[in-house]
């Protein structure tokens, strides 16, 4: 395994989803960072438009020293099944040299998880000392326990439920149909040619505006008018916008130049299958059913995932550690962003994996 940080790959072969679809050949992207010597790894989940370079995304939480101590642990973090970011996705060729594009199937967090169990037994892991994920890597780090219990220490669930509520579906579908509505998204199959932008932008204005938090977007826009631009004109022109609708343009653009569209749709299905109660006798027999040490934490001003989700999946998990609540205008994102909290939660939570009270607390950052 290489643990310089450098992205790489590792193949794990033909993979069948639950669904009954084969996925050929099929390439799991990866780093990871710090010596590893058999028990000390860390999992990473990544949200659904991360990636494997943890480092990056999550700097102020990962490197020697930090909560994520790579002087301690060797921290691993994925690209998933169906990302874009080196693992196999709609953009990956097949033996032909031509994207997969619709033939890539329908996936699931199950499926995601699958694969990265595959993955890891290949890299010559046998154990994970601790899985931590937050939103869409919150699923998977709880599908994790579930699934594979005998291989996990602990868990450390951030920003997430226990299956996808009906306006989380509604929200995501949303914006998977923005993309869909695309003239050039052609079903998928827009490979080698004109990817369709419009749709991918118009999908993560609506996904923004949910994973930022009221309060926050209010302060920082209000009703300014963009600079030099005047939405208060006699006709509408969406040329005159304002702060706020340049804003989120400016954050549609953003994500177009490092993500793509056939990635953000199969992701997004994955999250709207998101439940883990399914086939296990409902969310909260499948949760009690959950001997994993985990510790929960959610944000206070969350829209995406409301904290009361969270609340949920404390009073029903069966073996809990702890329950923690961000303090934040910044919404859903804040697990991302408010580093000084997140600092204190994963060092609390390593804490009590490696045998610290017996008693569940709830903190308050």
């Amino acid at each position: 395994m290489d643990t310089t940080g450098a992205l790489s790959t590792v193949n794990i072969g033909d993979f069948t989803t639950e669904a009954g679809a084969t996925i050929e050949n099929v390439v799991i992207a990866y780093q990871a960072w710090g010596e590893f010597r058999g028990d000390n790894v860390i999992l990473i989940e990544h949200a659904l438009t991360g990636d494997s370079d943890a480092a990056d995304w999550w700097c102020g939480v990962l490197g020697p020293g930090l909560a994520l101590d790579t002087d301690r642990f060797c921290v691993v973090c994925t690209n998933v099944l169906g990302g874009c970011k080196g693992s196999t996705g709609p953009s990956t060729p097949d033996r032909n040299g031509v994207a997969l594009g619709s033939r890539f199937p329908a996936i699931s967090i199950r499926d995601q998880v699958a694969a990265e169990r595959i993955f890891i037994e290949k890299l010559g892991i046998e154990r994970v000392h601790a899985v931590i994920g937050g939103s869409m890597g919150g699923a998977r780090t709880l599908e994790w326990a579930l699934m594979f219990p005998e291989l996990v220490d602990a868990i450390l669930v951030l920003a997430v439920s226990a299956r996808a509520s009906a306006w989380q579906i509604g929200i995501q579908t949303a914006q998977i149909s923005a993309i869909e509505r695309d003239p050039n998204w052609n079903n998928g199959d827009y490979y080698g040619a004109t990817p369709p932008t419009d749709g991918l932008a118009a999908a993560r204005r609506i996904a923004h505006l949910t994973y930022r938090g009221e309060l926050e977007i209010d302060e920082r826009f209000g009703t300014q008018a963009q600079a030099g631009e005047n939405p208060l004109g006699p006709y509408r022109d969406s040329h005159q916008r304002f702060a706020v609708q340049s804003y989120l343009d400016y954050q549609g653009v953003k994500l177009t130049e490092r993500f793509d569209a056939g990635s953000y749709v199969a992701l997004t299905e994955a999250l709207n299958r998101h439940d883990i109660g399914r086939g296990r006798g409902g969310l909260n027999k499948a949760l009690a059913s959950c001997m994993v040490p985990a510790m929960v934490a959610g944000v206070d001003t969350d829209i995406l995932y409301p904290y009361h989700q969270q609340e949920h999946l404390s009073r029903n998990l069966g073996n809990l550690l702890a329950m923690a609540k961000i303090s934040s205008p910044v919404g859903h994102d804040a697990f991302l962003t408010e580093v000084r909290q997140m600092d204190r939660i994963i060092r609390h939570f390593l804490s009590l994996a490696q045998g610290g009270p017996d008693e569940a607390v709830e903190i308050v950052l």
